[in-house]
């Protein structure tokens, strides 16, 4: 059975790689980082590869969205650097989607499908979205999602449930939003604790300021890893 600190993503969102690297090396049992928008403009490739090296399993979470000729590459390129988890915008469509899929071969990184930003409550564009709620957006885009033969979604741990009811048992549900028994919302809007993110089946977790930003990251790590211990238990 996968152990709690093994479905625990670390949002690496350092501006150089040396505050990165820092804090990795200061957690000797985490096993799956984030590298996203702000490490990968600042660094490049060059860190993802060298995570690789210290081996870690990198979530590249690029949030691919343009034409599918344009993803498809983008996709060749992270397969090089060997990416484990790539993002990109299930709103990009079905066409894309299909691209990225052909691109990444038989050995590139499992694809996730971004739904529904958890930053968003589903208020910001009534005008184009007035029929349609976030739950039914996060279904549809699921749905499309795993159609297209990408690996998983990435959704806020309240439409869990609903991905749950509208795909298979194998496809991945990666969950941003959590936050400890007592922490703040910080610039979330849909959140929810550990426990309860895997009890909607959550398969993996991404945690950021929880940990980063705590004066013993190792710890907060820790204490989040018992707790969902205990939410499975």
């Amino acid at each position: 059975m996968t152990s709690p600190v093994e479905r625990i993503i670390l949002a690496l969102d350092r501006p150089d790689r040396a505050s990165a690297f820092e804090l990795v090396d200061r957690m000797p049992d985490l096993v799956w980082v984030k590298v996203g928008l702000e490490l990968f403009t600042a660094e490049g490739p060059a860190v993802v590869r060298e995570l690789k090296r210290r081996g870690k399993r990198v979530f590249l979470d690029l949030k691919l969205h343009d034409i599918p000729n344009t993803v498809a590459g983008a996709v060749r390129s992270a397969t090089a650097l060997g990416a484990d988890l790539l993002t990109l915008h299930a709103e990009g469509g079905p066409a894309m989607m299909r691209a990225a899929v052909e691109a990444r071969g038989e050995t590139g990184p499992r694809l996730l499908a971004v739904t529904v930003l958890t930053s968003l409550s589903g208020e910001e564009y009534p005008e184009i979205y007035r029929t349609t709620d976030v739950a039914e957006r996060v279904r549809v885009f699921a749905r499309e999602a795993e159609s297209a033969g990408v690996h998983g979604v990435v959704c806020s741990p309240r439409e869990l449930q609903v991905v749950g009811e509208t795909v298979g048992s194998g496809f991945l549900r990666v969950t941003p939003g959590i936050r400890p028994i007592g922490g703040g919302l910080q610039d979330q809007a849909r959140v929810a604790t550990p426990g309860a993110a895997l009890e909607a089946g959550a398969t993996h977790l991404v945690i950021g300021r929880a940990v980063t930003a705590a004066e013993d990251p190792a710890a907060a790590l820790a204490a989040i890893a018992a707790e969902m211990t205990a939410a499975t238990a």
